[in-house]
C-alpha cells in the first residue's frame, strides 16, 4: 500500500459541552471540513504521511513480521493440501547430553505439520500456540514456537518448576487461513463499519463512518485530528452539515466477503490441539549443585514469566509482589492518579480495582456503560484513577462524538510526574485494518509517551499487551484473530523498546493460564495482572 496525504484537513474544532438528564449535546463553533467526491481516483484506503525516518522505522517493522508464503488453493476450496491438526504430532525431544530434566533445563518440542491426506506439509506459516503446564500445582509458561519453514515447527519451553509438566500445542489457524485474513484486511478494511447520527432541531440523519470509505458520488465530512492526524471520516448527509455529528456507533458487519470459510471450522482446523507422538509430559527434578541455568526472562527468546500455584512469577526486571488486600492495594496507590485509556481490556483493570477496592468510589458521570469515561475516587488516601476508551475504531456501543478522544492528545494535556500513573492497551479494534493503520496509532501515542516523559521522567507508563481469545467460527476469526494479536504484539514490542516504559504481558498471561483463552480473561488472570502493574507502582524496596 501506498503512502498517501490523507485527504482535506479539518480546522481544529472547538467545542462546548451541555449536559441535561437525557442526552449530552455537543455544539461545534467551526464547521467540519467536507470533501467532495468528485475525483473518484484516490485510494480506497488512505493513510497519514510519516517523517523519513518513521517511514523507514515502518518498513523495517513490517520486513520484521512478514509471514510465510502459502500456495495458492483451488477453487472450489479443498482441505485436502490444508493443515490437519488430528494428523499432525509434536514430539519431546530427549535432552542434549542425556540425563534428568532439571530446573533451568530448555525443553525442546518438534512439531511435524500434515494435510488431511496424511502427507507432511512442506511449508511454514501456521499460527501455532505452545505451553508447558502442570494442572496439579497451578504452574504454566508459555513456549516460543519457531518456524523452520517447511512444514516442523520447534517450540522451546524454559522449565523452571519440578514435578510434572505437560506440554499442549494448539493450531491456532492453518497457514491457508492466514493468507485469507491478510487478503480481507487488504480489500475488506471496512467489514466492520460504522456509524453516525447527525441532528439539527427535529431533522436527524445516519451515514457510515470509517478510517476508510469506498468512494461514491457522496462527499465526505472530514474528521482527521489535526494534532494528531488520525484519520476518521463519516459519509456527509444529505440535507445536514458535518458539524451536526451527534454520536458513534458500531454500524455492522459486511457480509459475504471470502468462500473460504471452510478453513476457520471450529474442532476441525480453528483452534484444535495436536497430539502427541510419544510421551506428552516430563518430569522435571531440583537444579543439581553447579548447574549452569539457561537465561530467560532477560532475552528476547526467553518468557517474561510464569504461573506457579496460580500465582504469576516474573522472570528478568521488576519482580511481582502479592497484593492481596484491598488495604495493600490501597497502600500502594496512596497519593496517585492513575490514567487507564484504551480498550475493554484495560476497562477491566478499572472495574477489578473499584470492586476490590470498598473505599474507592466510582463517582457516576452518566457515560455509556462501555465506553465511559469513568472516574473513582478514594478522598481519604487522595487516590483517584480514571478511565477512557481510546478514539476510534471502537466496536462499541453508542458514545457521543465529544467523548472520542485519541489517547496521544490525552497523554500531551497531562502534566505527569511521580504520583502519576498512566496504563495504556491498545489492541483488539484494530484487527480488522492494514497493520499499518496500527503502526501509525502506536507511533503517534509513541510521540507523546515522549514528550511527556521528557517533561516529567519520573511518570510510570505501563502497557498492557493483547491477548489470544476463544474463535469459534470464520466471523470471530475475521475480526479478532489471535494472528491478527500476534502481529501486534511484535509491532507493539519493536515500537516502545528501549523507552522507560513497563509492559504487562497479556499474551503470555492467557497462553499459560489454565482457564479458557478469552477476549475478556477471567478473574483470577486479571488479578495476576493487577498484581504486575501494581508491582511497577510500588516495586520492591531493596533489602
Amino acid at each position: 500500500m501506498q503512502s498517501a496525504s490523507p485527504l482535506v484537513l479539518t480546522k481544529r474544532i472547538s467545542s462546548v459541552e451541555f449536559q441535561n438528564e437525557m442526552k449530552t449535546i455537543s455544539i461545534f463553533s467551526r464547521p467540519a471540513a467536507v470533501t467532495l467526491s468528485t475525483d473518484m481516483h484516490y485510494d480506497f484506503c488512505k493513510l497519514k504521511p510519516l517523517s523519513p525516518t518513521e517511514a523507514q522505522e515502518e518498513h523495517l517493522l513490517l520486513e520484521s513480521i512478514t509471514w510465510p508464503e502459502t500456495p495458492h488453493l483451488p477453487f472450489p476450496l479443498s482441505l485436502e493440501k490444508t493443515s490437519d491438526p488430528a494428523q499432525s504430532t509434536f514430539t519431546i525431544l530427549p535432552k542434549r547430553g542425556g540425563g534428568q530434566w532439571r530446573i533451568g533445563d530448555k525443553l525442546e518440542v518438534l512439531i511435524n505439520m500434515k494435510d488431511f491426506q496424511g502427507r507432511p506439509k512442506k511449508f511454514g506459516g501456521d499460527v501455532l500456540l505452545a505451553r508447558l503446564h502442570s494442572p496439579t500445582i497451578g504452574a504454566g509458561v508459555a513456549g516460543k514456537v519457531v518456524d523452520h519453514l517447511n512444514g516442523s515447527y520447534t517450540a522451546i519451553f524454559f522449565l523452571l518448576w519440578k514435578g510434572s509438566a505437560q506440554v499442549q500445542v494448539t493450531l491456532v489457524h492453518p497457514s491457508e487461513a492466514v493468507m485469507e485474513l491478510r487478503r480481507l484486511n487488504r480489500e475488506h478494511p471496512d467489514r466492520i463499519f460504522f456509524k453516525s447520527v447527525f441532528q439539527s432541531g427535529s431533522l436527524t440523519e445516519t451515514t457510515t463512518c470509517n478510517i476508510c470509505l469506498r468512494p461514491t458520488q457522496k462527499p465526505l465530512c472530514n474528521y482527521t485530528d489535526l494534532h494528531t492526524g488520525e484519520p476518521w471520516f463519516c459519509y456527509k448527509p444529505d440535507n445536514l452539515s458535518c458539524d451536526a455529528r451527534m454520536n458513534y456507533f458500531n454500524g455492522g458487519y459486511q457480509q459475504n466477503i471470502t468462500t473460504m470459510e471452510k478453513l476457520f471450522q471450529s474442532g476441525v482446523n480453528l483452534k484444535v490441539s495436536i497430539g502427541a507422538s510419544g510421551p506428552a509430559g516430563v518430569t522435571i527434578f531440583p537444579k543439581m549443585k553447579g548447574q549452569l541455568e539457561e537465561k530467560s526472562g532477560s532475552e528476547e527468546s526467553g518468557p517474561s514469566g510464569y504461573y506457579y500455584q496460580d500465582v504469576w512469577r516474573g522472570l528478568g526486571g521488576t519482580k511481582i509482589r502479592q497484593f492481596n488486600t484491598s488495604s495493600a492495594i490501597t497502600q500502594c496507590l496512596k497519593g496517585k492518579v492513575v490514567h487507564m485509556y484504551g480498550d475493554s481490556t484495560i476497562r477491566q483493570w478499572f472495574e477489578h480495582l473499584t470492586a476490590t477496592l470498598p473505599d474507592l468510589k466510582e463517582f457516576d458521570l452518566n457515560s455509556e456503560k462501555q465506553a465511559g469515561p469513568f472516574i473513582a475516587l478514594n478522598y481519604t488516601n487522595n487516590i483517584m484513577v480514571k478511565y477512557r476508551c481510546h478514539g476510534p475504531p471502537l466496536r462499541s456501543t453508542t458514545v457521543p462524538a465529544i467523548e472520542l478522544h485519541y489517547i496521544a492528545n490525552e497523554i500531551d494535556n497531562m502534566v505527569g510526574g511521580s504520583k502519576t500513573v498512566v496504563v495504556l492497551g491498545i489492541w483488539a479494534h484494530f484487527a480488522t485494518f492494514p497493520l499499518e493503520f496500527y503502526i501509525r496509532r502506536m507511533l503517534s501515542i509513541r510521540r507523546a509517551v515522549v514528550r511527556l516523559l521528557s517533561r516529567a521522567p519520573d511518570t510510570l507508563v505501563v502497557i498492557r499487551t493483547g491477548n489470544p481469545k476463544s474463535l469459534t467460527c470464520f466471523l470471530h476469526s475475521s475480526t479478532n484473530s489471535d494472528w491478527y494479536t500476534l502481529q501486534q504484539l511484535k509491532v507493539l514490542k519493536a515500537i516502545f523498546k528501549g523507552l522507560n516504559v513497563h509492559l504487562v504481558n497479556a499474551w503470555e498471561m492467557v497462553i499459560a493460564h489454565h482457564l479458557p483463552q478469552e477476549l475478556h480473561p477471567q478473574p483470577p488472570i486479571i488479578k495476576n495482572m493487577i498484581n504486575v502493574l501494581l508491582s511497577y507502582i510500588c516495586p520492591e524496596k531493596d533489602g
